[in-house]
Parts: structure tokens; sequence; C-alpha cells
């Protein structure tokens, strides 16, 4: 998804901010749908204004800077909804934890038991951070996607909590293959 369209759909939810949207989309409950820099944002909100996607007012704070709060339009609205009917992109998913899963021999047992509890704590977190969005009152897609993040989440860690010892057990093995040839080997089972 475009940053554009994430900004849309954001403000489809709530009026925000440029700094709110980007909390969202790092932290918030939009982190799952896209990441989005300030670099980014500042420049699609703009953007989105000018063409009539979004307007802006200007809110007093006292002692600091005048904040812009930006609202979603009608032509915002039907951008966004063009947006939603393309076909999706596959999804990403990257994982710096998994890539050292990779190395197991290469790091040791300890490496791993570390990063492994590491890896526990952020899906844990996940899960609390998915847990702590309220169910609307009436079943709807807001409560379907949250229900569907948790159950994800769920099954990784319980997949962790299951199969940890198996990779550490890996960990602690010589390795009779060469990086190169597990590598190799690793890829060539993917492709059959």
């Amino acid at each position: 998804m475009s940053v554009r369209s994430l900004c849309l759909a954001i403000l489809n939810f709530s009026d925000a901010t440029g700094y709110e949207i980007r909390k969202e989309t790092t932290s918030g409950s939009f982190s799952y749908f896209g990441d989005a820099s300030f670099g980014a944002i500042y420049p699609a909100l703009s953007r989105l204004e000018a063409e009539g996607r979004v307007t802006v007012r200007e809110e007093s704070q006292h002692g600091k800077p005048t904040r812009k709060v930006y609202s979603i339009t009608e032509a915002g609205r039907l951008e966004l909804v063009e947006a939603l009917l393309e076909p999706p992109a596959h999804d990403t998913f990257k994982s710096p934890f998994l890539l050292l899963a990779l190395h197991a021999e290469l790091v040791g047992p300890r490496v791993l038991e570390k990063a492994i509890e590491t890896r526990r704590k952020h899906l844990q977190d996940e899960l609390d951070l998915l847990r702590s969005i309220p169910q609307d009152a009436e079943p709807g897609a807001s409560n379907w996607v949250r229900d569907y993040g948790i159950q994800c989440k769920t099954f990784a860690l319980g997949y962790l909590d299951a199969n940890a010892a198996e990779l550490i057990e890996l960990a602690g093995r010589k390795h009779a293959l060469s990086p190169r040839q597990r590598r190799d080997a690793l890829f060539s089972n993917a492709a059959e």
C-alpha cells in the first residue's frame, strides 16, 4: 500500500496529525499494514491537501507550536476505495530473527537462546498490543482483522515455544557442511 493510501486509511478512522499517522504506522494499530517515514508522510499529506483529498486545520497548543490536524474528504474516501479495489500486493515479511535461526550452527546455543527469548518478548508485546485494541460493539471487519492478527501472533508464539529446543539443539551441533553448502541445500530444497 502506498504512503498516500496508508494516510487516507488512517484518516478514514479519525482525524490525525502527521506525527500521529507516523506513530500509527510504527507502533499503533496500523503498524501491521505498512510503514511510513516522516519524509514520506508530510509530502503525501501536502499533495493530498492540494488535491482536495484531505483538509487541514491548525490547532493552537499552550507553549508548543501550532499543530496541523488532517481530515479526510469525500474525494479522499473515493480515492481510498479505488486504491483498496486494486489487487493487494504480496504481504512482506522480513525477520532478522529467522536470519539468525538460519545460521544456528554458526552462532551457537547461547546466542540462540537469547535471540529466542527476545523473539518471544517481541511476539508477546505484539500480541498484547493487538489485544489492547478494543473490539467494536457490533461484529465487523475491524474485529475480524484484530482477531486474525491475534491468531497469527498466537500461532507464532506457540510454534516458537514448542520448537525452540530443537533449534537450540541444532545450534549445538558441529556443522558438517560449510555455510555455502547449507545455504545451497536450503534453497535447493525450497525450489523443489
